[in-house]
């Protein structure tokens, strides 16, 4: 690890972290309220991933939907319009739609093999967008002179690491720029999360083998066809099954290449001086 005692990081003059665990836990709390100190550069995966590497994808999708309605066509072809996503630290609907959901395309659905493809893509844009934290680590401090680092990585960072291999490309990269932090839930948080996902699904990156496997037990459970699936249904039956799924991940990369902070540890934290404070606790001596 960067920081390998306390005193190690105390007296570090420019701190760099990553934080990382379920979305909704508090990933970009932390990073927003350490960026508005002024003296944080705040790097968000999310962002990244939407702008760098998914941004023609999702243009793309936006043209096909605009190119069967006439009116928007006629524009399109003429290039009196033009398409763009705007995505933001806060608003990563654009990413999220282009993710999509498998089923009943009356119900907003998609082709499973076309959820695959795309599902595919976000892997090799989380991995990209991911190790390109060590690019701008180093950016925040030669260009903007910014003094600290944090990284807010994608709740999925799990599912395109191999936590347990010593030479993972993707976690000798982001500790080599930052010490990774795992955010904590309980038993309480899950249910918490699982609550707020039932009022509002929304697209989920998943593993390939473990989403096939969800799909064909959702259709045999349910005895339906891909074109039968009400598209929210599957994700909100998957999302419980993803999170503990994930569990044993998260555990497995704070231990082998980072700590562990509780998510309500976290919560107590009101500013910089806090977090300062909160980390090094957790750290040796």
């Amino acid at each position: 690890m960067l920081y390998t005692t306390a005193r190690d990081w105390r007296e570090a003059p420019n701190k760099r972290v990553a934080v990382f665990g379920m979305s909704g836990l508090g990933k970009t709390y932390i990073s927003n309220m350490l960026r508005e100190t002024g003296s944080w550069f705040h790097y968000s995966v999310d962002f990244r991933i939407g702008t760098r590497y998914m941004g023609e994808h999702i243009v793309d999708n936006f043209k096909r939907e605009a190119m069967q309605n006439r009116f928007l066509r006629d524009l399109l072809m003429s290039d009196s319009i033009y398409i763009a996503s705007n995505i933001t630290f806060n608003n990563l609907s654009p990413l999220s739609t282009y993710l999509g959901k498998p089923g009943n395309p009356d119900l907003g659905g998609i082709g499973f093999e076309d959820y695959v493809q795309r599902q595919r893509q976000h892997r090799e844009a989380e991995i990209a967008a991911t190790r390109d934290a060590a690019v701008f680590a180093r950016k925040a401090a030669e260009i903007y002179g910014y003094p600290h680092f944090v990284a807010d990585t994608s709740g999925s960072l799990c599912e395109v690491v191999s936590p347990d291999d010593p030479d993972d490309p993707v976690l000798s990269t982001l500790s080599q720029a930052a010490l990774p932090i795992w955010i904590e839930g309980d038993d309480s948080h899950i249910e918490t999360l699982v609550a707020r996902f039932l009022k509002a699904p929304k697209p989920m990156y998943y593993n390939e083998a473990f989403l096939r496997g969800i799909w064909a037990q959702y259709l045999a459970e349910h005895d339906q066809t891909e074109e039968d699936v009400d598209p929210d249904a599957f994700i909100c039956w998957g999302y419980r099954q993803l999170l503990i799924k994930r569990l044993p991940l998260y555990s497995a990369m704070a231990r082998n290449w980072g700590l562990t902070i509780k998510a309500a540890d976290l919560a107590k934290v009101r500013d910089a001086q806090d977090f300062v404070a909160c980390v090094a606790d957790h750290l040796p001596g």
